[in-house]
């Protein structure tokens, strides 16, 4: 396959790493791409790019039709907030950063942020979605399956299955910042292909020392879901 993709080389961590905290290229500013091009079915790159900007809106409450003049502008604030927040800050922590920090974080991500991320599943698990659905049985992935890394439970509905995976943030974060990657995507698919059913991504944090769902939201489409696989049983 010949890839059109041009090389930022050292700079593409800081630039995607930029780019998905601001969300700059979320489809609320240069709409859904991967349903556009899939409309498009193109046969080369001019193809897809006249396609996109005749047909890309934002996805926002009033969508904004997407042009060259609006890719420019996010990436003149990708430059503002590389140049003004990302670099000063990544200056600063480079700095204080200690070989005793260094340390302490391989061993908080192996042991103790492993252990909260289990304790974090079992209750998303047991004390969320089994009494919202007690109708499903949730197991937990088999370790042994090409989607394990990606997919932590399967909720199976009849012979179908969705699938759960559970992401940990803290209170104050906006996991609208959330991006999968391209291996991820593919995972899901694969996943949806064996089991018919969607996989769902749910962000859970602590309030009050109880476990709760943040993307609330993600309840009704996993009841749609359900019903979904239900019918398609009958």
């Amino acid at each position: 396959m010949i890839k059109h993709a041009k090389s930022f080389g050292k700079k593409e961590k800081v630039l995607n790493y930029t780019s998905n905290i601001y969300q700059l290229t979320r489809p609320s500013k240069v709409g859904e791409v991967m349903s556009l091009i899939r409309q498009c079915q193109p046969i080369n790159l001019k193809e897809w790019e006249e396609f996109y900007f005749d047909n890309a809106y934002s996805k926002t409450k009033k969508p904004m039709k997407i042009s060259e003049e609006v890719l420019s502008e996010l990436g003149v604030r990708l430059y503002e907030k590389l140049t003004e927040v990302v670099i000063p800050e990544w200056t600063a922590s480079f700095k204080e950063i200690t070989r005793k920090d260094c340390i302490d974080y391989i061993r908080e991500l192996t042991i103790t942020r492993t252990y909260d991320g289990y304790l974090l599943e079992k209750s998303v698990i047991n004390d969320n979605l089994a009494k919202i659905f007690p109708e499903i049985k949730f197991e937990e992935s088999d370790p042994n399956l090409d989607h394990a890394g990606d997919i932590d439970y399967l909720g199976w509905v009849g012979k179908y299955a969705i699938g759960i995976q559970i992401k940990p943030i803290t209170a104050g974060s906006n996991f609208g910042n959330f991006n999968i990657s391209e291996r991820m995507q593919q995972s899901f698919e694969n996943f949806e292909d064996e089991y018919k059913g969607r996989v769902f991504i749910i962000f859970s944090t602590k309030e009050n020392n109880i476990k709760v769902i943040r993307n609330k939201e993600i309840i009704d489409d996993i009841t749609n879901e359900i019903t979904r696989l239900k019918i398609i049983q009958k």
